[in-house]
């Protein structure tokens, strides 16, 4: 039987509080925190883009069966992964509570103990990763690809275990704005794909992180979502800080990105819709790294029976993560990138009986398992892209786990993307 239990709002602290890494989920938005424990039930999903496809019925008639079992109402909650052919996590929680914004106080972030004796290697060497952007760009002039994103990878090892409650409590505090999240992971193949260290053993693996980006909510017949394209980093100097806002808002590169995601929002979702609304002009939004081009999609959905989770697989993976056409900007992933994706660039979420739900794009995210981490950021390549510019950029995007682990200090060379 599950329990939903709504608290009140000044007790979305004491949630954040109450959450255990092996045995938690936590999703914390900018209306709502949820809180999800235990395993009623879980959807053994084995990937395969036919399967996920059936995904959002099956949820539906496992809900369905335990209203019917006696149940309060049932939710859904887990992760969806980047590739289709990989398997999702998406389980019945024993109990879930919901409370209202999550508010924490904008103090320093807490240093992991011995933070300063880490040892950090990436993937894949900054040099590897700017040729493989050359080699999309010449994959522009050559045929009909308009845009990819590029992801590269920083592993991470402590000399003590990572503290997940600390880390999730620092990503919260610095990003009361966006989408902070902690998904329990079954241990995997993936382990065994980028941990070095084996004396880890069977160490919870949790996927972390604190997206800025919505991919969809539904709240009875009305959606949203939310994406995001074209970036640059934070300064700490007001007068840059603004200048580099200002500059991305001009930005004919970075519109033009953003122009290529919104469409295929937009298209993804009309067919769903009665009426869709789609701003002429991108807005501004910031992170504590980064700014974003911004775009708030809203419309009122034709069926009354569509789920959150098929409006998120209907979208999901977007130009803003996979690029496009979808599948040769896949293919260019595959023969670009020296790593297993995973969750990253997938969408962490929930859906209830109902159907309403909220999915977010799984960014600005680590892997974490005993003394390691694996952090992942991407940047979108489009025509007039320059690799040293998205190697910068991917540079800025590691800023916000580092910054949640304090490590603040100056980084290397290969972590900043100098030269």
């Amino acid at each position: 039987m599950v329990n939903l239990e709504m608290v009140p709002a000044a007790w979305a602290s004491e949630l954040i509080d109450m959450y255990e890494a092996g045995s938690s989920f936590f999703l914390a938005s900018p209306q709502r925190t949820l809180l999800a424990k235990g395993e009623a039930a879980r959807l053994s999903v084995q990937g395969g883009a036919d399967r996920l496809k059936s995904l959002p019925q099956r949820v539906a008639e496992l809900l369905a069966r335990t209203q019917f079992s006696g149940g309060a109402p049932s939710v859904v909650v887990g992760a969806l992964p980047f590739d289709p052919a990989k398997p999702a996590e998406l389980i019945v929680p024993q109990t879930a509570r919901w409370a209202g914004k999550l508010q924490l106080n904008s103090e320093a972030a807490e240093r992991q103990p011995d933070a300063s004796d880490y040892k950090l290697r990436p993937v894949p060497e900054p040099e590897v990763y700017e040729r493989s952007v050359s080699r999309a760009l010449a994959r522009f002039r050559k045929g009909d690809l308009r845009k990819v994103v590029l992801g590269r990878t920083l592993h991470l090892t402590l000399p003590t275990k990572v503290d997940v409650n600390r880390l999730l409590r620092n990503l919260a505090r610095h990003n009361p704005h966006g989408y902070t999240f902690a998904v329990n992971l079954a241990p995997g193949e993936a382990r065994a794909a980028w941990t070095p260290d084996e004396s880890n053993g069977r160490e919870p693996r949790t996927l972390i992180g604190a997206s800025p980006e919505l991919l969809v909510t539904r709240t009875g017949g009305r959606l949203k979502a939310n994406p995001l394209a074209g970036s640059a980093p934070r300064s700490s100097d007001p007068v840059e800080d603004r200048r580099r806002a200002e500059a991305l808002l001009a930005s004919a590169k970075d519109r033009h990105e953003h122009a290529v995601v919104i469409e295929a929002v937009a298209d993804a979702l009309r067919p769903y819709c009665s009426r869709l609304d789609v701003p002429g002009e991108p807005s501004l939004v910031q992170t504590s790294t980064m700014w974003h081009l911004s775009t708030v999609v809203t419309g009122e959905l034709a069926d009354p029976w569509v789920s959150s989770l098929e409006l998120a697989l209907a979208l999901h993976p977007t130009p803003a993560i996979c690029g496009t056409p979808t599948d040769l900007a896949r293919e260019t992933i595959r023969d670009s990138e020296p790593f297993d994706r995973g969750f990253f660039t997938g969408a962490v979420g929930w859906c209830d009986a109902s159907g309403d739900g909220e999915w977010v794009v799984t960014i600005r995210c680590a892997e974490v398992e005993g003394r390691e981490l694996r952090l992942f950021a991407g940047a979108g390549i489009v025509e007039g892209s320059s690799p040293q510019a998205e190697l910068a950029e991917t540079s800025a995007k590691f800023r916000t786990l580092l910054q949640a682990m304090g490590l603040n200090q100056p980084q290397p060379a290969y972590v900043r993307g100098d030269k």
